[in-house]
């Protein structure tokens, strides 16, 4: 059987079909490759061969010994039941333990004059040394040799404990290794032997063997690194090739004019730029003025004024005769980002219009639920280059749609847009345009790597002048309920003022919702049982107590994702009109709602929320010249991770540092999240936030390869891997990066 071709061949043929459609269905595992990909999550000691006389606590021993004594026991009424059983090795006793459903089969076999051996952790109870829940291995008496290979085998051997499911537990998942474990004879290594040699790496052969049977730890740590070079590696080759693909591709070289569109919209500022937004500028201009499209990655701060450095990339590309579009995640932010824009453009915004500027251009909206006439201007405005910007949501990318000569794409919050969209609004240039993607959520810079690989980064780190600090404080309501009291105090002051605030819940709430019926009822009971489990705090209930009690004579108004759009924008309007005291919202104020005027902040429930969106909505107050403040109200214990996250929330404004936070908490399965599909399959030895030297290290080496030999003529075993792990999902994982 040729090298690839073991590694391909389905578990069924090695391991019968029963255990192979379990590893399929629960475990996403397919061939023998899978399965020796599948590593062990940590390793099991057993511990040398000790007396009972020697017993060190709070270790894993292993013992040999024979069963003095067996008994059952019942405890809590009758109604549970544990199994005691009592050791001896001729230099001591030593007791075991078996709880609940895990008394049978050790009752059946622990029977007085058996000889075994058992593993497990040493504890004290009632004075008394003991292991519970020991595994072990019963010994044939009859065989010396025998008992003697089963004590080596057993001693001293690390155990291999794999990620498991309930149809499918570690040791099955080891025997299964077992089996294919000889074919990792056939693993294709990717390693450039000058690589691999240079750094002093184990063969992969070897160290798929250490991985699933170390014999030492140092087998363990041997393999681990050479492991997660290889994923580290591939990924980023994987990167740099589609990096390279990039600059190989013609662009239009958009140069702003002097006297332009440009000048004349920097002379009207009102404000200078910071140092940040000019260095960036500096970066997306010299990108813009190559013959190759530029892919740059544009992260900052809530409000650190990203929105301003991608309009002035706009209009330099409206000056050098091309269009500029910037996509939308929701049409709300489309509406926001239109406003905003034509609002920093004024009379530059309405090119070819009757008091419009004469080296103004129009700026158009174009969404899925305009009028048709509407959309009929629109859809002209742009393919006869009238209109020099457009913002819109996905509906940009319909093919209707055409462009005059589309220089720039301006992708905002890119996690929200797929591979095909990105891909879709590109081919409507005459050649590739250009490509801004904003985020708002700060990356890690390991993060970054991995995921925005193929994308060059700008950081804006700094806040542009006139923006207030936040003050955020922890409101422990379960333990101080005086505190949150006083919260509400804080907010009429605010609001006396001439302030006004916002509250936050991360529920909306209604009849219907409580109207379960049975369902209802029993989640009501399990609440009072158990506060932990009671449903999260609701928008309208909320509004209902404030309106009542606590601001009783305010104005307070709710704005949730079931309202009208014609509603949500009444509200927000009189709000940001200064019209409404107090805002009680869920999280649709999180992106793009800019009130100045708004200072004051309460989260209910803020552990309900992540990392991230709590810094998102924080990020709403303190934009004018008032200083902010933020209230995140819990009732979670104080010694939980839940408070220990809100603690570390209100002790840093730094977005990026609270992202390195979310990310050490959440592991980064969960915040690549289901968006990049192939990246749980392709990384389980790296942790992103752990590993930043090793992918630091591995882009390096993957650069200068790439640049070597673009196509990898002379490193097949890499062009089969690679082709491997970019099967269509992962492929598609790489394009969402």
């Amino acid at each position: 059987m040729d090298r690839v071709s073991s590694f391909d061949e389905p578990l069924k043929n090695r391991l019968g079909g029963a255990t192979a459609k379990v590893m399929a269905e629960h475990l996403d595992l397919h061939t023998v490759g899978d399965l020796l990909h599948h590593y062990p999550r940590r390793y099991e000691e057993r511990g040398k061969l000790t007396a009972l006389a020697d017993l060190p606590l709070d270790e894993h021993v292993t013992v040999l010994a024979q069963v003095a004594d067996a008994r059952i026991l019942m405890f809590n009424n009758g109604r549970g039941k544990r199994l005691e059983v009592t050791l001896t090795d001729g230099s001591g006793r030593l007791q075991l333990v078996f709880f609940g459903h895990g008394v049978h089969k050790p009752h059946k076999e622990l029977l007085p004059g058996r000889q075994a051996m058992f593993a497990g952790k040493v504890s004290v109870f009632n004075r008394k040394m003991q292991l519970a829940h020991p595994t072990y291995q019963l010994l044939d008496a009859s065989d010396a040799d025998e008992a003697t290979e089963a004590v080596d085998a057993f001693a001293g051997r690390l155990l291999p404990i794999y990620p498991a499911c309930k149809q499918l537990d570690s040791w099955r998942i080891a025997k299964a290794v077992d089996a294919v474990l000889p074919s990792a004879q056939d693993a294709v290594d990717p390693l450039p032997a000058s690589l691999r040699e240079g750094r002093g790496f184990t063969p992969l052969p070897e160290a798929l063997l250490k991985v699933h049977r170390p014999q030492t730890k140092a087998d363990v740590e041997d393999a681990k690194a050479r492991l997660k070079w290889d994923e580290a590696f591939v990924l980023q080759v994987a990167l740099a090739r589609r990096r390279y693909a990039d600059t190989q591709l013609p662009a239009v070289a958009r140069r702003p004019v002097a006297d332009g569109l440009l000048d004349a919209f920097d002379a009207k500022l009102p404000f200078t730029l910071t140092e940040g937004q000019e260095k960036v500028s500096k970066e997306i201009f010299d990108d813009l003025a190559t013959e190759h499209p530029m892919h740059r990655l544009l992260q900052g701060e809530v409000g650190s004024g990203k929105t301003m450095v991608a309009l002035r990339a706009m209009l330099a590309v409206v000056d050098a005769g091309g269009q500029a579009a910037m996509l939308a995640p929701t049409e709300v932010l489309a509406q926001q980002h239109h406003r905003s824009i034509t609002e920093m453009m004024g009379e530059l915004a309405e090119g070819g219009m009757l008091g419009g500027s004469d080296r103004g251009t129009k700026v158009v909206l174009l969404t899925g639920s305009m009028g048709m006439a509407a959309r009929r201007q629109a859809l002209l405005d742009l393919v006869t280059g009238e209109a020099g910007i457009v913002i819109g949501t996905h509906a940009l990318i319909e093919d209707k749609v055409q462009f005059h000569d589309l220089g720039l794409v301006v992708v905002d919050e890119q996690h929200r847009f797929g591979v095909e969209q990105r891909d879709a609004l590109r081919s409507k240039g005459k050649q590739p345009p250009h490509l801004l993607v904003m985020t708002a959520t700060p990356i890690p810079r390991t993060v970054a790597m991995t995921v925005f690989g193929d994308l060059e980064t700008s950081v804006l780190d700094q806040l542009p002048a006139g923006r207030s600090p936040i003050a955020s404080h922890v409101v422990p309501a379960k333990d101080k309920p005086h505190f949150l009291a006083r919260a509400w105090e804080r907010v009429a002051e605010e609001v006396e003022n001439g302030h006004q605030a916002y509250v936050v819940c991360p529920r909306i709430g209604d009849d219907a919702e409580e109207a379960e019926g049975k369902k209802g009822k029993a989640k009501k009971k399990a609440a009072e049982e158990d506060p932990e489990k009671r449903p999260p705090l609701a928008v309208l209930e909320i509004a209902d107590e404030l309106r009542k009690g606590a601001l009783a004579g305010l104005s307070v108004e709710v704005l949730h994702g079931r309202m009208h759009p014609d509603e949500k924008d009444d509200v927000m309007r009189r709000f940001a009109a200064g019209d409404v005291d107090v805002l009680v919202a869920t999280t649709v104020i999180e992106v793009g709602v800019n009130v100045p005027n708004a200072t004051a902040m309460v989260i209910m429930d803020a552990d309900r929320f992540g990392v991230s969106q709590l810094h998102q909505l924080r990020g709403r107050v303190g934009r004018g010249s008032a200083p902010g403040l933020c209230l995140l109200v819990s009732e979670a214990h104080e010694a939980s991770p839940a408070r220990a996250r809100l603690s570390a929330v209100a002790a840093t404004l730094d977005g990026f540092e609270l992202s390195r936070i979310d990310l050490e908490q959440r592991r980064e399965g969960d915040v690549l999240g289901q968006a990049q599909s192939g990246v749980r399959s392709s990384l389980r030895m790296l942790t992103v936030i752990d590993d930043e030297e090793v992918i630091a290290a591995a882009r390096e080496e993957a650069v200068e390869i790439v640049a070597a030999d673009p196509e990898l003529e002379h490193l097949p075993e890499l062009r089969t891997v690679l082709a491997a792990l970019l099967d269509k999902d992962r492929e598609e994982y790489l394009d969402k990066g």
